[in-house]
């Protein structure tokens, strides 16, 4: 029997949609469970601005998964903290994009350990707040130029996915998967860019992760002398996977399985062609079709069509285009839980009710 042990999802990862009102505004999450987020994801929907991303080694620093820009200090422009139950913003934002009233957000949260620790696993000695049950870390470290240099993780699990951004320099988010190619580790995809896979010895040193450290070729997106950030996934079964599949180009498209009902889905055409990054959830569509995508790679508004259904199991694409189900196309995606379709570390039946 395949077990899982994340009973309840809600513990580890809440989307949460909102109105900003400009002034002193405390989001708390609709579900059942609260969770202090420590990696905060924040988009606006009805306007054209870019994402927000803060994290708990940060601090009020924000980056932007659209930009190659360096981080930027948020406090002055509205982020106030990480709450036991939320965030809370104050003021409108710099350019609208955290709060602005009468403009509608999202915003995408994980828990990672709610505390910070030094990690000496690689060469490089890093700084991390890990969640070992969700598969989930948080890592910074100070990039030195040395091909072949690793950073730990804290995982203790093999990453199946990972995403670097320098913090203090203009260059390109890079990211590693495991399905991406049959040789994911001399290969990369920019978070902030439509580009097809690229082949990179520079950037993993073409060196797969282990269940302590990932490695690092020598540029500058990922290891000159510069300070990172890094987001770590290991898949946990029943509530995360970070996986490849086929476009068909029919309407009545490819069935991804995951072993869950996904609450949050992210794809990108790997190879074929180019291609946004698109993102779904279960909060913006709570009901099928999903059709609300929005673009981390873009600062454009919430976009309606390449529709898909959140299923019992997986997810299923309803569209013909090639941004998610182009004919001959490959995709990566990773995906993440609202039910679990597998029992429990008790051998308990979790149960799972359709859309």
């Amino acid at each position: 029997m395949a077990f899982t042990t994340v009973d309840n999802p809600e513990l580890y990862l809440q989307a949460k949609t909102y109105s900003g009102n400009g002034s002193t505004n405390a989001i708390t999450f609709d579900g059942s469970e609260n969770m202090q987020p420590d990696w905060l994801w924040l988009k606006c929907r009805s306007d054209a601005n870019g994402s927000n991303i803060f994290d708990v080694l940060r601090g009020t620093n924000s980056i932007h998964s659209d930009t190659t820009g360096p981080e930027a200090d948020r406090a002055s422009d509205g982020f106030t903290s990480l709450d036991s139950d939320g965030f809370t913003l104050n003021g409108s934002g710099s350019g609208g994009s955290i709060n602005v009233s009468g403009r509608t957000y999202v915003a995408w949260n994980w828990l990672a350990s709610n505390t910070t620790a030094s990690n000496s696993d690689g060469s490089i000695t890093s700084t991390v707040s890990a969640n070992t049950t969700a598969g989930f870390s948080i890592v910074t470290y100070s990039g030195n130029s040395t091909a072949g240099a690793t950073v730990g993780h804290g995982l203790g699990a093999t990453p199946g996915m990972i995403i670097v951004k320098g913090r203090d320099a203009t260059i390109d988010w890079n990211v590693y998967h495991h399905k991406n190619t049959s040789a994911p580790e001399t290969d990369y995809l920019k978070l902030n860019s439509t580009d097809a896979t690229t082949d990179s010895s520079a950037r993993w040193n073409d060196t797969a992760p282990t269940s302590s450290v990932f490695s690092l070729g020598t540029q500058t997106g990922v290891n000159a002398g510069f300070n990172y950030v890094a987001y770590c996934f290991a898949e946990k079964k029943g509530y995360s996977k970070f996986g490849s599949y086929e476009g068909t180009g029919n309407a009545n498209g490819t069935f991804v399985y995951t072993g869950f009902k996904p609450a949050w889905v992210l794809l990108k055409i790997s190879s074929g062609t180019t291609g946004a990054w698109t993102l779904f959830d279960n909060k913006r569509d709570p009901f099928n079709e999903v059709d609300n995508r929005l673009f981390p790679d873009s600062s454009g508004v919430e976009a309606d069509g390449n529709d898909c259904d959140f299923l019992s199991n997986g997810f299923k694409h309803r569209t013909t285009g090639s941004g998610t189900n182009g004919s001959g196309y490959s995709y990566i995606y990773m995906a993440f839980a609202e039910n679990s379709f597998v029992a429990n570390d008790s051998g308990t039946a979790v149960p799972v009710v359709a859309r």
